[in-house]
């Protein structure tokens, strides 16, 4: 329960940004080396609606977790700022690495996929929230969560596919 309670404000993101995305790309279309830097499926309406997404639900989810019995990690400022930052800049640096090999928009990178975006909210939140990180993300719950995700992406995308908001179902 921890390694979902923990990553919510990770894993909402890139599902808010699908829904609110459009407009200008954040590459403004430029290439690098014969490629699109990130291609037009990368906008700014998506990437800041998912951050504040993000940090909406971590604030919300202080206020539920502080309400509970159980022992639900709490979000400082910091690390609700840092998951959902740190996911989306994961999800944009998945896409760059995509452009590199040759990757069209859309087109499936099994673990660069689902894991991208979790590298990037680790790495952001153990930068400007490490003693929180060490202490929410101990062995047990990485684990957990680096299990999770992937499974967790291949519903999530599948039932967007389904309804209509994805073209592709991965």
């Amino acid at each position: 329960m921890t390694a979902l309670w923990a990553m919510l404000p990770a894993y909402l993101p890139n599902s808010v940004a699908l829904v609110v995305g459009g407009g200008p790309p954040i590459d403004g279309g430029r290439f690098w080396r014969g490629a699109r830097l990130l291609g037009d499926g990368k906008t700014w309406r998506g990437a800041i609606g998912g951050f504040l997404a993000g940090v909406l639900l971590a604030l919300g989810l202080n206020q539920v977790g502080t309400r509970s019995a159980g022992s639900l990690p709490v979000f400082p400022l910091r690390a609700a700022l840092s998951l959902p930052a740190g996911a989306m800049l994961g999800d944009l640096a998945g896409s760059f690495l995509k452009r590199r090999i040759g990757r069209e928009r859309g087109a499936p990178a099994p673990v660069l996929d689902q894991l991208g975006f979790v590298a990037g909210a680790f790495a952001l939140t153990r930068l400007l929230a490490p003693g929180w990180f060490r202490s929410t993300f101990t062995a047990p719950v990485t684990v957990a969560a680096l299990l999770l995700t992937p499974l967790l992406h291949v519903v999530t995308n599948a039932l967007a596919y389904v309804v209509g908001l994805k073209d592709v179902p991965w």
